[in-house]
């Protein structure tokens, strides 16, 4: 996914040019302290305490430039317009969040209002057109059966969460004034693997395969996430 953004960051924006970056239910922080090292201004935005803990560690250990780049809010995700203005930033990432929200229409509609004109939006979404995957490649036939018709799975910390259709997000995109401009697939062959798993000595070559068939047909279709990104007209 790292490999995705910055091509497309890349393909957008001027080689050298700083760029304001707004990274929504930031985590720990690994992508937005990735971004901050390379030179853009980062701010993230993150409501649970917790992780916001581990990112300001994570930052405090940084030389003071980085530091410097880089701005942690706490704060939730669907109140972009209370912490800044409309237009503020060239790039808005929102990464592993939707799938936690129930109605993620006024949380798309806020981060395509903090994007200026031209801007990259970067979602990671759950994709609901594969469900049936990983409980079928396990072996589950009935929770395969029950995932070809719902929206709705259990996570691996066994939350209760949602996923999201392509075409459905793609319409969504279009209607909130940052169309599609490409998507790619996400853990097209390594969803299956258990948590904690230790990389395989040809660590390499498996993260060129991932690359290749999360933006290769059909494979990207069948990904356990999708990587969209839109551009604000």
């Amino acid at each position: 996914m790292a490999r995705q953004l910055d091509e497309q960051i890349a393909g957008r924006f001027a080689v050298g040019r700083r760029l304001r970056v707004l990274d929504v239910g930031m985590g720990q922080g690994t992508r937005a302290l990735r971004l901050a090292r390379a030179g853009h201004q980062v701010t993230g935005v993150e409501r649970d305490t917790a992780m916001i803990a581990t990112a300001r560690e994570a930052l405090a250990g940084q030389p003071e430039g980085i530091r410097e780049r880089m701005r942690i809010v706490e704060g939730d995700g669907r109140d972009t317009g209370v912490h800044f203005l409309p237009g503020s930033f060239d790039v808005v990432l929102c990464h592993g969040v939707l799938m936690y929200v129930e109605e993620p229409d006024p949380l798309l509609a806020g981060l395509a209002r903090m994007l200026a004109p031209g801007g990259l939006l970067s979602l990671l979404v759950r994709n609901a057109d594969a469900l049936a995957m990983r409980p079928g490649l396990h072996g589950d036939w009935t929770g395969a059966l029950t995932a070809f018709d719902t929206t709705a799975y259990r996570n691996r910390l066994g939350v209760d969460v949602r996923a999201d259709r392509l075409a459905t997000l793609t319409a969504k995109l279009a209607g909130i004034g940052a169309p599609l401009h490409t998507w790619y697939g996400v853990r097209v062959f390594t969803d299956t693997a258990p948590d904690g798993t230790a990389p395989p000595d040809d660590a390499d070559a498996l993260l060129a395969a991932e690359e290749r068939a999360g933006r290769t047909d059909p494979y990207r279709g069948i990904a356990a996430l999708l990587h969209l990104c839109g551009v604000r007209g």
